[in-house]
């Protein structure tokens, strides 16, 4: 298989360009990130032009949507055209409509890169119990993976420092809303850090993600629609900063970068 790893704020993606049957993904997921185990997540890439205008096709191992792995199948695609800057169209994982990156190089095989995310299905507030806590948490629900938000005046931001007890957590609420994949977004209002942790039960992944893009995003939604103003926000995670523009109906574009790490 031709496996490319790419850097999109920490997150590392492995890209495979081999036709792999979607069934047979998820083992070939896991033995990737055996071998590489920086790798956080794999997807596989076609770079054939679509009919609808798409330049590539992105299937993620468990099926969900990725906005990182996103960057980093438009950013193969520039490379691989030897452009410097341009947008492209991306069938992917999870998403019904094309989602749109546009680049720019910004260094050997690294690029500035936003995403136009999929708009939410749904941003909503719902009650959820684990281990003796019971509280409200905000839930956006997105084509392909869905987000709770856990801010710090919340009984459940606690789990963040307990790391076992946060991934039965997610992967119980996960059970519970009949989710693609759960990400717990813990988020510290004041120094707008973000601590990411993404369960994708369809390749039997839970990570600590050093970036998580549709995390962000759903951060984004969920504090627009809660204030009725657009959202413009610098998350701090583990492996950078992504930023976030999101207005009250839904619109929102992600902000961040990729480089290519190697090809094998």
């Amino acid at each position: 298989m031709k496996i490319s790893i790419l850097d999109p704020t920490g997150n590392i993606t492995a890209l495979v360009e081999e036709s792999v049957l979607p069934e047979e993904q998820p083992a070939a997921a896991a033995e990737l990130m055996a071998r590489y185990p920086a790798v956080e997540q794999v997807g596989f890439v076609r770079f054939a032009a679509g009919a609808d205008g798409t330049n590539a096709a992105l299937r993620m191992a468990g099926g969900e949507f990725c906005g990182n792995a996103s960057m980093c199948a438009a950013a193969l695609t520039l490379l691989r055209s030897g452009r410097e800057r341009g947008e492209v169209l991306l069938r992917v994982s999870g998403a019904t409509e094309p989602v749109k990156v546009r680049l720019e190089k910004n260094g050997e095989s690294a690029f500035r890169a936003c995403v136009r995310m999929p708009r939410a299905q749904a941003v909503e507030a719902r009650d959820f119990a684990f281990e003796g806590r019971t509280g409200s948490l905000q839930l956006v629900r997105m084509e392909g993976i869905s987000h709770l938000l856990v801010e710090e005046d919340s009984c459940f931001f606690g789990l963040r420092d307990e790391r076992e007890a946060a991934e039965r957590a997610v992967r119980l609420w996960c059970r519970e809303l009949n989710a693609d994949g759960l990400g717990l977004m813990f988020l510290e209002r004041g120094t707008l850090r973000l601590t990411p942790l993404v369960y994708i039960p369809g390749s039997s992944t839970c990570f600590w993600e050093n970036s998580c893009a549709s995390g962000s995003a759903a951060v984004g939604m969920a504090l627009a629609a809660r204030s009725g103003k657009t959202a413009e926000l610098a998350l701090t995670e583990p492996g950078g900063v992504l930023r976030v523009s999101s207005d009250p109906a839904g619109e929102t574009w992600l902000f961040g970068s990729v480089r290519l790490i190697t090809e094998d």
